[in-house]
């Protein structure tokens, strides 16, 4: 039987189609800035969100980078959740390289901060002891809630508060597609408010590699100017392009309206789980209270639990069963649906799990304390 690999929405496969338009991609050398491929999709993400330009990308992790580089001058910082992924899964970048820290703030279950706290983090520009705020950087989804969607009026008070003070809001959007179509919203009413957005390409749209950053004309040019500083810049890369122009089409042909069968998906899987013994709630921020899980959480292709059992044991008996999940903070286990799993999947990956409970056992008691 295949192999259900739920790790993670990066281990899709690009489609047919994008094979195709990868293998026919006209291409020129994008550090000169004549790859034909490379110029159109960054044209169609910047009019996708209501920006003036766009920049593509290696990564995520460099998208969010080469923002902090534009938007940033050493020894600055930025406010972030501290669960966000620029604060803990990116290799602190923004320290070894940026040359700046980030307040952190803790975000609370459905993603969002305190918009008290928020204000109150903004440090006095005259104290010569602090650091001087540059930048708000929020994420959405949002990871460690089970990825919440946060909405376009969130993300305008987010932006308003941080206007308020002087400075730019950068929008980790990793999964911004995600969000748009669980929220049913446009995916330029997300990214309005923000100064710089950043989108992933190889992750629920299924293209092989590569995100896109968009902003300003003249963000765009730090950027571009950043990512060079990085080792991001390439040359005939029209040919990972093109994956991401078919991604980007739109309905039906493109690859943004189908993520709500993940989102169901991802339903459908919570729903089955949250029936077992030995399934609870997956802790962190998500859900911190002790319980069941609750499926009314999956707002978008995230499932998160907690399991009464050896973790590591459950994980290999799933493995053996062809069924890959992934450890995950706080004692988590997540799930993520994407293109390549269907319902079907679903149901194999739900009977896995029950089987997997079954034959490992539940971690053993802690030992009396001694004197």
């Amino acid at each position: 039987m295949s192999l259900i690999d739920l790790r993670s929405d990066t281990v899709t496969k690009p489609t047919p189609e994008m094979r195709r338009a990868m293998a026919e991609a006209e291409v020129g050398d994008d550090v000169f800035g004549d790859d034909p491929t490379v110029m159109a999709l960054e044209e169609r993400a910047a009019e996708l969100l209501g920006k003036e330009a766009g920049l593509f990308v290696p990564s995520g992790t460099m998208g969010n980078l080469v923002a902090q580089l534009a938007h940033l001058a050493r020894g600055q910082e930025t406010i972030a959740g501290r669960e966000h992924h620029v604060v803990v899964d990116e290799a602190a970048g923004h320290a070894v390289v940026a040359g700046t820290s980030i307040r952190q703030l803790a975000e609370r279950p459905d993603g969002t901060l305190d918009l008290d706290e928020l204000r109150d983090a903004f440090r006095d520009p005259l104290d010569e002891h602090h650091p001087v705020t540059g930048l708000v950087a929020m994420e959405n989804t949002h990871a460690h809630s089970m990825a919440q969607p946060l909405t376009p009026a969130y993300t305008a008070r987010v932006a308003a508060i941080a206007h308020e003070h002087g400075v730019p809001l950068h929008v980790d959007g990793a999964r911004l597609w995600n969000a748009a179509v669980a929220l049913e919203v446009a995916g330029r009413d997300l990214a309005a408010p923000a100064d710089s957005v950043t989108f992933c390409l190889s992750k629920g749209l299924a293209c092989p590699i590569g995100s896109v950053v968009v902003g300003s004309r003249e963000f765009i040019w730090r950027a571009r100017r950043a990512r060079k500083v990085v080792g991001g810049g390439m040359r005939q890369v029209g040919v990972l392009a093109a994956a991401g122009l078919v991604a980007l089409r739109d309905g039906d042909a493109g690859m943004i309206d189908r993520l709500a069968e993940d989102h169901a998906n991802a339903r459908r899987l919570a729903d089955g789980l949250a029936d077992l013994d030995g399934i609870g709630s997956p802790g962190g921020i998500a859900q911190p209270e002790p319980g069941r899980l609750d499926p009314a959480r999956v707002r978008t292709n995230f499932v998160l639990f907690r399991v009464a059992r050896d973790r590591a044991a459950f994980l290999a008996a799933l493995r053996a069963r062809d069924v890959l999940m992934v450890d995950y903070a706080h004692g988590q286990v997540r799930a993520v649906t994407h293109h390549g799993i269907d319902a079907v999947d679903v149901d194999r990956a739900i009977a896995a799990v029950a089987v997997a409970l079954d034959e490992t056992s539940q971690p053993a008691a802690a030992a009396p304390a001694t004197a």
